[in-house]
């Protein structure tokens, strides 16, 4: 049910702010459905469905499902799955007090949900309970230690988790996939479907800054930071230390293995939230920039290896990163100026924005650049960069996606 509330959160979705250069006077509606994230929790704009969604709500790793805390069409708790761009997706599911929403599959068919919130570093605990949910039922699963949810298998068989040690005193964890039959967790393969074998398991202590979805939606890329003493399986199995401060986590949700593809200094220095991930629309190419550093660096998904860098303004602030559909053109948002690169990583333009860029997003066909604001988001002329419209979004603090 759409609250007074999130009319006033979504009012962006229907009418423009004025005064703004390039911009039109009448008030227009936002062209495309984008999800932003606001300290009211996530919002919809635009499509048929604008909305509030609340602060429980979760999406998928590529927008396209989300779940969130409702009620049922007897009043009762359930828990609501939908498409952003579309609606609901069947019925809601019932569901007992308490229980939050986590992970959800990118088509909305599993979710998985717990009793406490997500946080960067979890409490100590001794026992985690996990729900998941979908349309043919619901299983418990009560785990010994410190388990947070992060991915489903992509046949939904079986969800990765981050599994905390100590359970006393968290401070670093292991990734680990938890059979949905038998409720057992599993070491993941390593890159040649190998199993990985007893004490080569990689623990991580650093920051997981972003997490994007292959176009397929068969891989999982997450760029971790600031990784002190890290030790990836290989390095384990080899007896040696990697001394990196930065990664890229590459989890095959389909095939069930893991690969660290490491990045060179000064990835992984500086705060986390000037470094961005992005994969392009054919998945062939990952970019990963560093702010503050000015650089950006392409990486080849197939060979999980460098292929080149490029050059950016230097600006310490939060970066973004996002690929044109078309593949024509990387942008890359840091402080007031977003940097559109050609293929090749020269730089093609550059444009200022009114406020510093939270979040970056390209529209389907390739004509419109979203970028979040303060308190908004703009959507500007992908030719000239001129500002098209700007829909006012209270407490906006991340644009999440565009469909």
């Amino acid at each position: 049910m759409t609250t007074r509330r999130d009319l006033l959160i979504i009012a962006g979705g229907a009418a423009l702010l004025s005064g703004c250069r390039d911009e039109p006077r009448r008030a227009v509606s936002v062209p495309d459905v984008v999800v932003v994230g606001t300290r009211q929790g996530l919002v919809v704009l635009g499509g048929p469905h604008p909305r509030g969604l609340g602060r429980e709500a979760v999406t998928s790793a590529d927008g396209a499902a989300a779940g969130t805390l409702g009620r049922d069409h007897a009043g009762q708790p359930a828990l609501v799955r939908l498409d952003p761009a579309a609606g609901e997706l069947g019925r809601p599911l019932p569901l007992a007090v308490g229980w939050l929403p986590r992970v959800i599959t990118a088509d909305g068919g599993s979710c998985a949900l717990t009793r406490t919130p997500a946080a960067a570093r979890p409490a100590a605990r001794a026992r985690t309970k996990i729900m998941v949910l979908s349309g043919t039922g619901q299983q418990e699963y009560d785990l010994s230690g410190v388990v947070e949810p992060d991915a489903f298998t992509q046949d939904a068989t079986g969800l990765f988790v981050l599994e905390w040690l100590p359970a006393a005193a968290p401070d670093h964890y292991r990734v680990r996939r938890l059979d949905l039959a038998t409720g057992s967790l599993q070491p993941l393969l390593t890159r040649d479907k190998s199993p990985v074998p007893a004490g080569a398991e990689e623990e991580m202590r650093g920051d997981g800054r972003q997490a994007v979805l292959s176009p397929d939606r068969q891989i999982l890329y997450t760029l971790y930071t600031h990784q002190p003493g890290h030790l990836h399986t290989r390095d384990l199995l080899a007896g040696r230390s990697s001394g990196v401060h930065a990664f890229v986590h590459v989890l095959h949700l389909a095939q069930g293995w893991a690969y660290c593809l490491d990045l060179p200094d000064p990835f992984g220095l500086g705060p986390a939230e000037g470094q961005a991930l992005a994969v392009s629309a054919d998945g062939q190419r990952l970019a990963i920039a560093h702010a503050m550093a000015g650089v950006v660096l392409y990486a080849d998904t197939a060979a999980l290896a460098i292929e080149g860098t490029a050059t950016v303004p230097k600006v310490a602030a939060a970066a973004s990163l996002a690929f044109a559909p078309d593949e024509q053109r990387l942008l890359v948002g840091a402080g007031t100026t977003v940097t559109a690169l050609k293929p090749g990583g020269t730089v093609q333009a550059g444009w200022t924005v009114p406020a510093p860029v939270r979040g970056l997003g390209v529209s389907s066909d390739a004509s419109r650049i979203y970028v979040g604001g303060a308190d908004e988001v703009l959507w500007l002329d992908a030719a000239t960069g001129g500002v098209r419209g700007r829909a006012p979004v209270s407490g906006l603090t991340e644009l999440r996606h565009v469909r």
